[in-house]
């Protein structure tokens, strides 16, 4: 929802649960200076807006027993929208691949992929990916350690900016 308005205390509740969405409704009104009844019909309507889009566990992969993790970089033939719909329907099915995005330039696609073993993920790359419909490359790039892993957006960078604009 691009250029949703919303005012100083949506944008604290998005911060908030972002940072931490288990808390108590109570909590949540309580760091965002409002009582509860309000706090609640706020997240409500921002869930309703679709600005929140879910809760979601962030899990540890490697202790989990996903040793790999991949970025590959995916060039089609063929750039027809029937042809990049196909192939994100294709990227939703897979269950190794936990992120597609389509990107400008000489790569059509980015995929992140996990995978328990190298072993997993060849079987994957070479039965699955590079011989799907209208994939004419696939670069991989094997994960040695991740330096950041931080989702959502940067609220700290959004109320600078409004303020610069107010």
């Amino acid at each position: 929802m691009p250029g949703a308005k919303l005012d100083p205390i949506d944008r604290k509740i998005l911060a908030e649960l972002q940072a931490d969405g288990r808390m108590t409704n109570v909590e949540l009104a309580s760091r965002v200076g409002i009582s509860a009844p309000p706090c609640l019909r706020r997240v409500r309507a921002l869930e309703e807006a679709g600005l929140i889009r879910g809760y979601h566990a962030r899990v540890d992969s490697r202790s989990l027993g996903f040793e790999v993790q991949v970025f590959a970089m995916v060039g089609l033939h063929s750039q027809a929208e029937v042809d990049l719909s196909a192939f994100e329907s294709r990227c939703r099915a897979w269950p190794l691949v936990r992120e597609c995005h389509m990107l400008n330039g000489e790569i059509d696609f980015i995929l992140k992929c996990v995978a328990p073993d190298l072993s997993t993920f060849q079987t994957f790359l070479t039965e699955q990916l590079t011989s799907a419909e209208n994939v004419a490359s696939v670069k991989t790039s094997l994960v040695i350690r991740c330096a950041k892993e931080e989702p959502g957006v940067p609220f700290d960078v959004l109320e600078d900016r409004l303020a610069r604009i107010n």
